[in-house]
């Protein structure tokens, strides 16, 4: 019979930490990159892992997602989806550790990276060949990295990528930078026109060869995929 509410002591069970790790994803040189923050102390002072930390008791997981992005890298307003929750017995050294990771794509030039706090540096890397990792980041990267390409397949997610108004070969390229692998051409327009997320601005853009159609996603579409990232 379970104990009642009544009886329950804090002092008598054990209370494992819990922390936050981020997996921040862009598109730098045509590659998919992720965030990555060099540790300043121990343990594995001087390696590179995702940004996070410990959470504070009276913040909520997201709140504390925000502080260590902020706090270790200097990235802020991103919108950030929780991706799972790792705990392995052995995954910290120090303690028992229990992380909730989140992960989050953003665009590059729209941050400005500043080490700070525990951090002794920041930098992105390609998310597909990163350094050695502390912890066990390096399997929380590859989970969000397929968490990634699976949305991408199902949702509009590529906007957070894009500017407003893009070229369809623009569009492509995204997604061909996240997935790492080359799309059809034909295949590819074929999926977007029958998934309906798109539509023309009446602009095009003019460069080296003709002019090329603009489009944008739908205000519909957009909506529909933030509500779905909200309550996936």
């Amino acid at each position: 019979m379970a104990e009642s509410e009544s009886a329950y002591a804090p002092a008598h069970y054990d209370r494992p930490s819990v922390t936050v790790d981020l997996a921040i994803f862009t598109v730098l040189h045509k590659a998919l990159h992720v965030l990555l923050v060099k540790r300043r102390a121990a343990p594995f002072a001087g390696m590179w892992a995702l940004p996070g930390g410990f959470v504070h008791m009276d913040e909520s997981l997201e709140d504390a997602a925000r502080r260590e992005l902020r706090e270790e890298s200097g990235v802020e307003d991103v919108y950030l989806e929780q991706l799972y929750t790792f705990g392995d017995p052995g995954r910290d050294p120090r303690t028992r550790v229990i992380t909730v990771a989140h992960f989050a794509l953003v665009r590059a030039e729209h941050q400005r990276l500043r080490a700070a706090t525990d951090a002794a540096a920041v930098n992105w890397f390609p998310a597909y060949d990163p350094p050695a990792l502390a912890f066990d980041h390096r399997q929380i990267l590859d989970y969000a990295i397929t968490r990634l390409r699976y949305k991408l397949e199902y949702t509009a997610l590529a906007f957070e990528l894009l500017p407003e108004e893009f070229t369809l070969t623009e569009l492509q390229e995204t997604y061909e930078h996240v997935l790492n692998e080359q799309l059809d051409k034909r295949n590819f327009r074929r999926k977007v026109q029958q998934a309906s997320v798109l539509e023309e601005t009446g602009r095009r853009r003019v460069g080296e060869h003709r002019p090329a159609r603009l489009f944008r996603f739908r205000e519909g579409a957009v909506a529909e995929v933030k509500a779905r990232r909200l309550f996936p």
